[in-house]
């Protein structure tokens, strides 16, 4: 079964999508399986992360920050030659390429089974908002 998700983002950031994934599961009856969560972007990508405090996820964006800068700077004097969308794009590119386009994440009793603080996020890596597509497929 699958299950097309549609997340508006704001801009760069973490969204947390566990309850969409979850009413997909809930809706779907499936008691045991396995959820595949997948992102239909470039630019954007998925993780499982602490959903408690949010200072892990402003930590996680910094990091990220720091290790893709954007633009042509002194920061960043690696020129980008894929600069058609903005400074954003081509660092969008790489961040996604360095996290993850897909999840897996088993179905127990009915429910995600994630740990206690862990939680579904959609990583926005461009600036503008936008409409991100996300797939949700269940395996019995």
């Amino acid at each position: 079964m699958n299950t097309e998700l549609s997340i508006a983002v704001n801009g760069q950031g973490l969204y947390e999508i566990t309850s969409d994934v979850a009413a997909v599961v809930k809706s779907s009856g499936l008691n045991d399986g396995l959820a595949t969560v997948y992102i239909r972007h470039t630019s954007a990508s998925l993780v499982i992360q602490e959903n408690a405090d949010p200072a892990v996820q402003r930590d996680l964006e910094a990091f990220l920050a720091r290790v893709v800068p954007e633009g042509d700077s002194a920061d960043n004097p690696v020129p980008y030659t894929h600069v058609e969308e903005g400074a954003d794009d081509m660092p969008a590119h790489i961040k996604s390429a360095l996290t993850q386009t897909h999840l897996s994440i088993p179905v127990v009793d009915g429910r995600l089974a994630l740990g206690t603080w862990q939680g579904v996020f959609l990583w926005e890596h461009r600036h503008r908002a936008n409409q991100r597509r996300v797939i949700v497929n269940l395996l019995s």
